[in-house]
Parts: structure tokens; C-alpha cells; sequence
């Protein structure tokens, strides 16, 4: 377990599933990371038991300190050990838990696993153009914004942009292995 002053990163596990099913099937917070389809439970299931098994990806469970319920979860995608990269995300579940700060100590705390653990040089984000306030909160952390690939995705109606963001690890700027 990874632990800051007010999260804990740690293993997702079965007794979370009905939480993670319920962010799945959430119409509002699928606004902000994907198209909303309704959630199949036993697709859910498999999908969560079956994360594990794929070393090109880590995910963790975000706990506040102290407790025991699943507040969101921070993936690590499309780990490359040659290249030394991946792509990072979060969700916070529950629509209270946000803007309270845990998202950005897990962010850290990911990041800081990512350099320490997983030897990466570069992790990259995708990002909505209807989430300003992840945005915000991915350039405070020192993303950059690398691109846009506009009109990329449709939501609710309407076609929206996905910002591609990037952070470079700060001591490896110019690495030649």
C-alpha cells in the first residue's frame, strides 16, 4: 500500500466491485471520460478480476486514510519498459469526494510510483475539453499539453476535443538509455 496524509493507493479488491459497477453505470461521470453505455455486471466483474493479469497495466484502489471504502481508482495503461512510458488515469467515484483534494494527492502518488517503481521517463494523460477542472489540476502537477485531436470524440449530443497531456520525469529530460 502507497500512503499520503489524506489517500492510500492499494489493491482493488471483490468487496469493491458493486462501487466500481456503479461508477460504470454512472450517466453523469461518463460525460467526463467516455461515451455512457449501461454497465453489464458480469462484464464488470470479469474486467476488474482480469486487470491484474496484464503487466501492461497497474491499477490501484483509492482509499481515504483510515478507511476501508473505495473512493476512486488510478489505472496506469500501455506500460512500455523500452520506451519507458505509460498513459496514467483517475476517477474519483462519487461526485462529494471531489474537488477535496484526494484526486491530487492520488495523482502524486501515481506519479511518484511510476518514477520510482516502473523506471518510466514519460507519462501521458487524455483529457476531455468538458473537464476544465482536470485539466487544471493535470497542469498544476506539470503536465503539458502536447496536442489536441479535435473533434475526437462525441458525448451527450455533441462533439468534443481530447487534450493529450504530458510529464516528463524532471531528471531524465535528456536520457540516452
Amino acid at each position: 500500500m502507497i500512503c499520503g496524509a489524506l489517500v492510500s493507493l492499494g489493491p482493488i479488491l471483490p468487496a469493491d466491485f458493486p462501487l466500481l459497477f456503479r461508477w460504470s453505470d454512472d450517466l453523469d461521470a461518463a460525460k467526463l471520460n467516455e461515451a455512457y453505455r449501461p454497465a453489464v455486471w458480469k462484464s464488470q466483474e470479469e474486467l476488474w478480476f482480469n486487470r491484474g493479469n496484464d503487466p501492461t497495466r497497474v491499477f490501484f484502489a483509492i482509499r481515504r486514510i483510515g478507511a476501508t471504502q473505495i473512493i476512486g481508482y488510478v489505472q496506469i495503461l500501455n506500460i512500455d519498459p523500452i520506451h519507458r512510458s505509460a498513459m496514467l488515469g483517475i476517477r474519483i467515484g462519487d461526485a462529494c469526494d471531489r474537488g477535496r483534494g484526494f484526486g491530487t494527492e492520488a495523482m502524486l502518488l501515481a506519479i511518484d510510483y511510476c518514477w520510482k517503481h516502473l523506471n518510466l521517463s514519460r507519462i501521458g494523460l487524455t483529457v476531455f475539453e468538458n473537464n476544465p477542472r482536470a485539466v487544471a489540476l493535470y497542469a498544476r502537477l506539470g503536465f503539458a499539453t502536447e496536442g489536441v485531436l479535435r473533434r475526437a470524440i462525441f458525448i451527450d449530443g455533441r462533439w468534443l476535443d481530447v487534450i493529450v497531456m504530458g510529464l516528463l520525469h524532471p531528471s531524465r529530460t535528456n536520457d540516452t538509455v
